[in-house]
């Protein structure tokens, strides 16, 4: 939406629009499919996110606090990203309220700031943590010999710690750009992409190339050496091969599914506010697939979960004591043996050899 300042409402702080159609181009037969598509899809998504994402967190934490016996450089990594994600499910039931609402914001211009500083806080403050682990592991296989100093816990705290200062200052110079706006007797709230065009475009390729591509990157290479490290290893089926190589497409599921449509449909977004000529059908289009793209891109959310029985601190063990699960492994552990009954027993001995040698978190 095109707005245009006509001055301040002092009692909300909100900038006053007199602007009567804030979309780009004529409005005859334009479809406000963006309204329909915040009005019914967010919602329901941000809702089913929050639910998921505090109980799968909250249990997350409970047994790497409680029961997760000694910790590692990885397991401060896991912990810390549990924390973010926590941390931005307190900003969601705002989120889901100011659509239910049929974006009538009443919260005020520091709520406002506040929730959309953590959605993005979150984004990227996931990135830098997920980043870090593949650092790590990268280290931990294709280096062996650096492996045991990498595991100390210091190491996974100062890394932590670099990701939280990283992931505010990539974050801190929008802080003050997140605005409400009135129109219409409705205050909005706007986000990222709907804020301050003229300025959020050059910042949006900066958070993009510096908040994402690099990771990306990064991340890509560390994978790439670790698959061949473990192709040229013995006994590929053995059970940390096969953890690892399931921790390499979850993580980059979530690079590419989770994220990837989010930053391209952003900067399309913000493209269309910054041309006056764009087509009104376009821009509400342009405008509905980045609303589409805001819930995928906090998916992570759930993503992350299954990241922490892959992580290989115990966690999967901790949490079937914690929640007392032991008969439900004794079955799940028949079930097993039955189906390799008829392997060689050489064979188990091997793979338990090779595992203990290159242990790779």
């Amino acid at each position: 939406m095109m707005f245009v300042s006509a001055g301040i409402h002092h009692e909300s702080h909100s900038k006053q629009i007199t602007m009567s159609n804030p979309y780009h181009g004529s409005s005859d037969n334009c479809t406000n499919v963006d309204d329909l598509v915040k009005r019914y899809y967010l919602p329901p998504m941000y809702g089913a996110i929050f639910i998921i994402g505090v109980v799968g967190n909250i249990t997350v934490l409970l047994v790497y606090v409680v029961k997760v016996r000694p910790w590692k450089s990885c397991t401060i990594i896991m912990v810390n990203l549990s924390i973010t994600d926590l941390l931005f499910m307190t900003s969601m039931p705002f989120l889901t309220y100011y659509y239910v609402s049929d974006d009538f914001w009443t919260l005020g211009v520091t709520m406002c700031r506040f929730t959309h500083f953590i959605f993005h806080f979150n984004l990227y403050g996931s990135i830098l943590f997920l980043t870090c682990l593949a650092i790590f592991r990268y280290i931990a296989v294709v280096h062996p010999t650096h492996g045991r100093i990498i595991k100390q816990k210091r190491w996974g705290a100062l890394a932590c710690v670099l990701g939280w200062i990283v992931a505010v200052a990539e974050m801190s110079p929008v802080f003050n750009q997140f605005d409400t706006v009135l129109q219409n007797n409705k205050t909005y709230c706007l986000d990222l992409a709907s804020s301050n065009p003229p300025f959020m475009w050059p910042y949006n390729w900066v958070l993009t190339v510096l908040g994402y591509l690099l990771p990306l990157i990064v991340v890509c290479a560390c994978y790439w050496r670790i698959i061949k490290v473990l192709k040229k290893g013995p006994h590929m089926g053995s059970s940390k091969r096969v953890r690892a190589r399931r921790l390499i497409v979850l993580i980059l599921t979530c690079f590419i599914v989770c994220f990837f449509p989010f930053h391209v449909l952003r900067a399309l977004r913000i493209y269309t506010k910054l041309t006056p000529e764009t087509d009104c059908m376009l821009n509400r289009w342009v405008h509905a697939a980045y609303i589409i793209s805001r819930p995928i891109a906090v998916l992570n959310i759930i993503f992350n979960l299954p990241l922490y029985t892959l992580s290989g601190d115990h966690f999967k063990q901790a949490f079937m004591e914690m929640f007392k699960c032991d008969w439900l492994m004794s079955k799940t552990k028949g079930i097993v043996n039955v189906g390799v009954i008829s392997k060689p027993e050489i064979d188990n001995v091997s793979i338990k050899a090779a595992e203990t040698q290159s242990e790779t978190d």
